[in-house]
């Protein structure tokens, strides 16, 4: 009894380790979907994702020689513009224990990393990056290549106050890799953060940190800023006149009005 249960605080320890955060240096970002336009400026938003050497290294360094990745071809699934994706099913074995997943991609390589990289995210890795908020960063277009003005990792630490990891890459291109360190910031007792950049303003009633809601919000009367503490109400509303302009340019005509922000169908982070 005393092997069988030291045996099982060793797994437990083993799936701990598995599940424990990524560093930020391994964390980069990429677009997502289409940018939108709001104030004559366009502005697309960035999710985090990991590669697959990443999960592959984490493996290797938890449970050497303990793992084991099979994949598995299944049909193509046709999509709505009449091509094919290719895609695999991942069948991915630690320690006797089998998780499986399937993933996608526009050619195999890609398809056998989405997959492989889902099937390891059921036993936590880079689960962490499902905690992540929506990150709209502004860009240079709306064209396809278009670039970030500011880099998606620094705006996001400026938004959260948290560390975050490799810059974006441009579409196409290979680029040495960044490693963004922010400075933490530890609030005193009973206090907020305030207020890290000079574009983001304190709340009016305890003058900690605000979400900037301006280019994610869908009702253009909603509050520009909103208090991150949730036991404070404090808001900050936009201008009376750019209300009414917003207002009645989301006015619907005649064949229905695009929202200011697309719908994003809900993916993994990868």
């Amino acid at each position: 009894m005393i092997a069988r249960h030291e045996v099982q605080l060793d797994k437990m320890d083993i799936w701990a380790k598995l599940a424990a955060p990524l560093p930020p240096a391994a964390i980069s970002w990429r677009q997502d979907g289409r940018a939108t336009q709001r104030d004559g400026k366009f502005y697309a938003r960035f999710v985090a994702y990991v590669d697959a050497n990443t999960v592959r290294e984490r493996l290797d360094a938890v449970v050497p020689g303990e793992w084991d990745l099979t994949l598995e071809l299944p049909p193509a699934l046709p999509t709505e513009d009449g091509e094919q994706n290719a895609s695999f099913k991942a069948r991915l074995q630690i320690l006797g224990v089998i998780r499986e997943d399937v993933g996608t991609g526009r050619d195999y390589k890609s398809a056998a990393t989405d997959a492989f990289k889902r099937a390891a995210v059921r036993f936590g890795i880079a689960h962490e990056l499902y905690a992540f908020e929506q990150n709209w960063v502004q860009v240079d277009s709306d064209s396809r290549f278009a670039k970030p003005v500011e880099d998606p990792a620094v705006a996001y630490a400026r938004r959260t106050g948290t560390r975050t990891g490799r810059s974006a890459e441009p579409r196409g291109e290979r680029t040495e890799t960044v490693v963004l360190e922010m400075p933490s910031v530890e609030p005193s007792a009973g206090t907020t953060l305030g207020p890290l950049a000079s574009d983001e303003p304190a709340c009016p009633k305890c003058g900690g940190r605000m979400w900037d809601n301006r280019a994610s919000k869908r009702n253009p009367k909603a509050p520009d800023f909103k208090c991150r503490d949730r036991s404070c109400d404090g808001v900050i509303w936009p201008p009376k006149g750019e209300r009414a302009a917003d207002a009645a340019a989301e006015t619907p005509k005649a064949g229905g009005a695009e929202p200011l922000v697309p719908e994003v169908e809900e993916e993994l982070p990868f």
